[in-house]
């Protein structure tokens, strides 16, 4: 099931997403280029399935959400091509490819970063892509700029460059990578829940809790992977955490250990969706996804 729900979200944000990157005057046509080439490279697009899930568990179809699946994207998108410049962690490969700064140059990849932000912000907004009232538009934009900013992801990444070298005990990790990767994960979430048009606070608590165990568990996911994976299956350099000498789940309490901890995550999240009936399958299965995916 997952697979062909995968396929079918993919090719609808993807659609919904192409049509960001027509440049409007020729003199922005490389940079245009730069932000498509950093989006459309492939990926997962697990953010994105998460909003459409959400929005579908409250019985909405996904299309209402695919203003919310494009900002958690390109947010996302903005992030990576940020988190592998030289002046970051100095990565030459994403998802298979020369990072953006290797395929165009630094300046390039900065400003393209920048403009997939404020892009990600503006699909809220826009008509075609979120058609809800002024007041729920307003909820998840200041949602997601909660989640991207120094309170959610770019704090993450923060102590994630102060952490190298450092050993940090388990609730330190977790503060950290609740910031770096499960802010927007939850965003994403909360963006689908709040696209349908029908959630209630009862609702979104519960898929709060679903979307913090997902979260935490997609990045003891990451470290373990850095661990058994390889650089073509990855589609980035495997082994990069270990060189950089960045605290991880594996190195802080063994690999099967990481990996039990991962499925309880996974069991967490499942028991959040109790209440909830078959309309929320698709969150069921990527939480499943999430723990047993190899890249």
């Amino acid at each position: 099931m997952i697979d062909a729900y995968q396929a079918s979200s993919q090719d609808r944000v993807n659609a919904a997403l192409e049509r960001l990157f027509i440049a409007p005057a020729p003199e922005l046509a490389r940079l245009y280029e730069a932000m498509r080439y950093s989006v459309m490279n492939g990926g997962k697009r697990v953010r994105p399935l998460l909003a459409y899930a959400a929005c579908e568990a409250l019985g909405s179809a996904p299309e209402h959400a695919n203003g919310a699946a494009c900002a958690v994207e390109l947010i996302h998108a903005y992030s990576l091509v940020h988190d592998d410049l030289p002046a970051m962690d100095d990565d030459d490969l994403r998802r298979g490819l020369p990072t953006t700064h290797k395929a165009y140059d630094e300046a390039c990849a900065i400003l393209a970063g920048d403009g997939l932000q404020s892009l990600a912000f503006s699909t809220l907004i826009d008509p075609q892509l979120t058609a809800l009232d002024a007041e729920t538009r307003l909820r998840m934009v200041s949602a997601l700029a909660l989640a991207a900013g120094p309170a959610g992801m770019v704090g993450g990444q923060a102590i994630d460059l102060g952490s190298v070298g450092i050993k940090l005990d388990q609730a330190a990790l977790e503060y950290m990578h609740r910031h770096k990767t499960g802010a927007l994960i939850e965003a994403s979430v909360q963006l689908g829940a709040l696209a349908s048009g029908k959630a209630t606070v009862e609702n979104l608590q519960a898929l709060n809790v679903y979307a913090r165990a997902i979260g935490l568990a997609f990045q003891v996911q990451d470290d373990i992977l850095d661990v058994e994976s390889d650089t073509e299956t990855l589609g980035k350099r495997q082994g990069a955490d270990i060189a950089r000498d960045k605290p991880t789940y594996p190195a802080l309490m063994g690999l099967e250990q990481a990996k039990h901890y991962a499925l309880e995550l996974r069991d967490q999240a499942l028991n959040a969706l109790r209440p909830f009936e078959a309309d929320a399958e698709p969150l069921r299965e990527l939480a499943r996804y999430i723990v047993k995916r190899r890249h």
